[in-house]
């Protein structure tokens, strides 16, 4: 039996990261195996590329072709064979993060994040994608607050932010049944509670 892929996603400062490892702990208190990963990265050349994409100025198309490529090379050398052993995939941002940071924050056209889209992974989509929400001034106030070096995304603009929320919640919309979006303004035993809600439903 293959595993489920679940996502997690959300603008910095949103505060998914801090969600991804209780959740994993509570699938794996079901007796599930998960395997928990992160994109960009997942993978040793992966890593390399994420040192690149989140310092390193450059080119739009070049920027969204290496995402692509650490995502080809993370499908290939963790995530599809940990599904096809029956594992559960977490995975701290995916494709829905190059839609919304490419292509609502940076203006790329959407028909070649399709083509991008359709070539790396045709097969493949997240069984459950989890979209951590909240305004934007405060997922800003959070990033300040945890007082560490900011790469080059958290360093844009408000403006390029609130495109990539809007980019988010358009993608959301546009993908009900898989995309889930979380209330991130609340608490985190309030967000907690609601997880465990869907975690009652996804291991029902």
């Amino acid at each position: 039996m293959n595993g489920k892929f679940i996502t997690f996603e959300g603008i910095d400062g949103a505060g998914k990261s801090s969600h991804v490892e209780w959740f994993a702990e509570s699938l794996r208190a079901r007796g599930l195996t998960v395997r928990v990963t992160r994109e960009p990265g997942g993978t040793e050349l992966g890593e390399k590329l994420r040192t690149l994409l989140l310092n390193e100025p450059m080119h739009l198309e070049t920027e969204t072709l290496l995402m692509f490529a650490a995502r080809r090379e993370h499908l290939a050398r963790v995530i599809e064979p940990a599904l096809a052993q029956g594992e559960w995939v977490i995975c701290d941002r995916f494709s829905d993060a190059t839609y919304a940071y490419q292509g609502g924050g940076r203006g790329l056209d959407r028909s070649k994040f399709l083509t991008m889209e359709h070539w790396v992974h045709e097969h493949l989509q997240p069984d459950l994608t989890l979209l951590f929400d909240l305004p934007l001034e405060v997922a800003r106030e959070r990033i300040v607050l945890a007082q560490r070096v900011l790469d080059k995304f958290e360093q844009e603009r408000a403006d390029f932010h609130e495109r990539v929320r809007l980019a988010y919640l358009e993608r959301a919309h546009a993908h009900p049944a898989r995309i889930r979006v979380i209330d991130a303004n609340h608490s985190i035993e309030q967000i907690r509670g609601k997880l465990e809600q869907i975690l009652a439903t996804i291991c029902s």
